[in-house]
């Protein structure tokens, strides 16, 4: 991924207002991410730790999603649950429920979208082994390329979801 800059990362926002976008806590240094490891940027809101945000290119241009965390449920006897992104699979508490507005008249309506993500947010870390989640991980096959190439596709698949009527 290109380094972005702050007004780079406000302006990609496709499914909030500019006004929103404006109130968006960004990362809190953005020149220190090693973005040349990175097939996005996706990161909790410190203030408010149900928002989250993911920014990342998609055709040419860099899209940006305003995201809410649902709360976890309670008395659920899952155990553990696999990331729609990266496929790692975490305890409960490491996986949440994303859900955004969809981008235009569909968003401004109250439709949304949502996918099952690494609480964190750290999916391209997960899959170059930067970062270990705490439950034992089924044997993986595929190359890092082919492991980026997966991440990708589903990233693009959800916002393409997210564009669809825009």
């Amino acid at each position: 991924m290109e380094p972005l800059g702050q007004d780079e990362i406000r302006a990609s926002f496709v499914n909030c207002t500019r006004g929103e976008a404006k109130g968006v806590t960004l990362p809190a240094r953005p020149d220190e991410i090693p973005w040349e490891k990175r097939e996005f940027l996706g990161w909790r809101d410190p203030k408010a730790t149900a928002r989250a945000y993911v920014v990342l290119p998609y055709r040419g241009e860099t899209i940006g999603l305003s995201l809410r965390a649902a709360p976890r449920p309670k008395g659920r006897v899952l155990l553990s649950n696999m990331c729609g992104l990266c496929t790692t699979t975490h305890p409960l508490s490491g996986i949440a429920l994303f859900s955004g507005r969809r981008a235009g008249k569909p968003g401004r309506e109250g439709n949304t979208l949502g996918i099952y993500a690494c609480t964190n947010l750290a999916c391209s870390q997960y899959i170059r082994g930067e970062l270990k989640p705490d439950v034992p991980q089924p044997v993986e096959t595929l190359s890092l390329e082919e492991r980026v190439f997966r991440l990708e596709d589903k990233l693009h698949r959800f916002v393409e979801r997210v564009l669809e009527s825009r």
